[in-house]
């Protein structure tokens, strides 16, 4: 169900943008002069040698001309709202009446100005949709652009029309075969065709005098004139008319529309209901993608701020972190800060584990090689693959196994818990692994009475590969960087389950852990924090986690994570009105997860909804640019943060193809949460897959 809503909703932002791009970008008003005739062998001689108003239609040409001392004005791509005023002001002040040949879209944006122009006693024919070649555009074009160039006109006056001019059009003389072949199939569905025996050359704006001039027959004969309402300056065409008009009414001239010109009857009548519907469909539709596309150029424009807004925020807090954790680790303490003295007590590491025998003595042999004193309570709820007689069969010193039935991994942790014997708590995932100083370095923080947990620095492990090195950026970007800030705002929303320390104590005031939601983890770390608890993070405490290997596995993952995180912060909602530590959480750190991690990835593809459409209807060069820049802020972000983690910087590789897979993964998983969210779906558990890949790596050299 969701998936369809998704796709119903994809589908309504591509027709939209469709619609906006076609009458918007792919043609447009401009520059009217007609292109070179080409071949034109099959054209009849009754068009080449007739009159400038065609009628082709089953078969049979038929020409008309104006009759003598006739002149009928007619205006091209208009409604222009600064020149179609000026033009209907001086046909007004000379009392004539004339036809304007409207561009669809035009029409659509100023309907009121095509209503003038009936109400005014002048007729209107149609210019196509977008002012399209039409001699170059194939059948299908055609006809989209003369049905919906009539619907624009139904839309504005309630009539149709059966005139029709074609955009950059050139006398009789000059049809070409293209030419021809747009008059037959506009004869087919019922248009009369209107060129012009004179072209005032207006869109070259040659000066008033030469308009004048073009404008003027020369004999009696009449005249079908081509003149500009838009499309440009017009200034030149309503000073020339003002003037030329009055000339030829002394000459004897009349001026008269082209339908009364050529004895034409009902050349504007009443629409019918389905011609109605139809172009109140098509106004509406337009409406409603240019509504739609300037909200998805405001969301990408706040998209951008807020993209590189954070970069700043993020650069600028892990520098703060860095210089203070190295401040502290050469002994120069703030006031208030934890004092020299180094934590030396045991500590009990909790291992929960459910199917964890293909890594779990990995993980084992790494804690229990500690350089710190530990425990191990290895937790087994109900695995089927014999993970529990495994880690006994090991005989390791100061390792327990405690079996329970399958109960969920925050229940295991529960039981941990009241078998541990020591103040402190180091968690721990059965697919990870620990270097031998990791647990030292973690609890070192402790010392600080205010400081209740301790995220570590969590490596990806498996990180072969482009998925691989998908996820190796991800952790050292994504969750390490922002984990500083975290730290330095005194609001992180999650210790992660891969490695965390906890006093005790700080776990039995706030309950143990909740299998309220589906992130145990986060829902831990938000209850300490709405508890007054600080939770800091220690990036020399590196653990190595064994990453999904298929972009099946990682989905499953993700799901469940970003599902357990919008849980956890609708529960620990209220943080947002208390003061002190869980303050700062729901205003910070809430904040910070609803706007960077929910609502950008849920407009994220507006970025690059917008590159395709931009490529399609825009400057591309323009696109590519802005694209480039995007993808310089990611690479520099993304250099900063490998370089504080001690990472080499050839891992940024990933960053350009991460565009066009992984990231697209990301925010389709954040989509498909909200909708399970909002729904109210109660989402399962989803296990991770495990494949045995998990050494115990050599400890990176840290970059100072």
């Amino acid at each position: 169900m969701h998936w369809a809503v998704l796709a119903a909703l994809l589908l309504a932002l591509a027709a939209a943008l469709l619609v906006e791009g076609y009458t918007q970008h792919l043609a447009g008003v401009g520059a009217d002069h007609p292109s070179s005739p080409g071949a034109s062998a099959a054209v009849p001689q009754t068009v080449t040698g007739g009159g400038p108003v065609i009628a082709a239609r089953d078969g049979s040409v038929r020409t008309v001309r104006p009759g003598p001392d006739t002149v009928a004005l007619t205006f091209d791509d208009g409604p222009d709202p600064t020149w179609t005023p000026k033009v209907l002001e001086v046909l007004a002040r000379h009392h004539i009446r004339a036809t304007f040949f409207v561009v669809g879209t035009e029409a659509l944006e100023h309907p009121d100005l095509v209503r003038r122009i009936r109400a005014e006693g002048h007729e209107v024919g149609v210019h196509t949709l977008t002012h399209a070649n039409l001699s170059l555009a194939p059948g299908w074009r055609r006809s989209l652009e003369l049905r919906a160039g009539q619907q624009a006109v139904v839309a504005a006056t309630g009539e149709t029309t059966s005139l029709f001019r074609p955009p950059f059009s050139r006398d009789p003389a000059g049809v070409d075969d293209a030419g021809w072949s747009v008059i037959q199939e506009a004869g087919a569905q019922g248009y009369l065709t209107v060129l012009a025996s004179s072209d005032s050359e207006d869109w070259q704006r040659p000066g008033v005098a030469a308009i004048k001039r073009n404008i003027a027959p020369r004999g009696s004969a009449g005249q079908v004139v081509l003149l500009h309402d838009g499309g440009g300056d017009r200034s030149q065409t309503v000073a020339a008319l003002d003037q030329v008009i009055p000339q030829l009414q002394h000459r004897g001239f009349r001026f008269e529309t082209v339908s009364d010109t050529v004895g034409l009857h009902g050349g504007m009548s009443p629409a019918s209901v389905g011609e109605r519907v139809a172009s109140t469909t098509l106004l509406w539709g337009v409406r409603l993608s240019r509504f739609v596309v300037a909200a998805l150029a405001l969301a990408l424009v706040l998209s951008g701020v807020v993209t590189v807004a954070r970069a700043l925020l993020v650069v600028e807090a892990a520098g703060r972190h860095r210089r203070r954790t190295r401040r502290d680790r050469s002994g120069r303490h703030r006031p208030g800060a934890r004092p020299a003295s180094p934590v030396t007590e045991p500590v009990t590491v909790i291992v929960p584990a459910y199917n964890e025998r293909a890594g779990i003595e990995a993980a084992v042999r790494s804690i229990v090689a500690s350089s710190h004193p530990v425990e191990v309570v290895v937790v087994d709820d109900g695995s089927t693959d014999g993970t529990a007689d495994l880690v006994e069969s090991l005989g390791l010193p100061g390792v327990r196994v405690v079996r329970q039935a399958n109960a969920g991994k925050a229940a295991a942790l529960n039981t941990g818990l009241r078998a541990a014997r020591h103040g402190i708590i180091v968690m721990v995932d059965g697919d990870t692994v620990f270097e031998p100083d990791t647990v030292a370095a973690l609890v070192q923080p402790l010392a600080d009475p205010r400081v209740g947990a301790v995220s570590g620095n969590t490596k990806v492990a498996n990180r072969g590969g482009v998925l691989g090195a998908w996820q190796h950026l991800e952790y050292v970007v994504g969750f390490n960087l922002d984990r500083r800030l975290f730290d330095v705002a005194e609001c992180m929303p999650t210790v992660p389950g891969a490695i965390g320390a906890f006093r005790r104590s700080a776990l039995d005031r706030v309950g143990g852990v909740s299998g309220d939601t589906l992130a145990e983890d986060t829902d831990l770390t938000m209850a300490l924090c709405r508890d007054g608890w600080r939770v800091v993070y220690e990036d020399s405490a590196r653990a190595w986690t064994e990453a999904p290997a298929t972009l099946g596995a990682l989905w499953r993952q993700r799901y469940r994570w970003c599902y357990g995180t919008l849980q956890a912060m609708w529960k620990h909602r209220r943080a947002v009105v208390q003061r002190g530590a869980a303050g700062k959480l729901g205003r910070r750190g809430l904040g910070y997860l609803l706007l960077l991690q929910v609502l950008l990835p849920l407009f994220a593809p507006v970025v690059d909804v917008f590159a395709v459409y931009g490529l399609v209807f825009l400057d591309p060069s323009r696109v590519v640019g802005l694209w480039s820049a995007f993808l310089i802020v990611q690479l520099l972000t993304s250099a900063y943060a490998l370089r504080l983690d001690g990472e080499p910087l050839r891992a940024l590789w990933a960053v350009l193809l991460q565009q066009v897979v992984y990231r697209q993964l990301m925010y389709l998983v954040v989509i498909q949460s909200v909708f399970t969210a909002v729904a109210g779906t109660r989402l399962r558990w989803h296990r991770m897959e495990r494949y045995g890949s998990l050494r115990v790596p050599e400890a990176p050299t840290q970059t100072t």
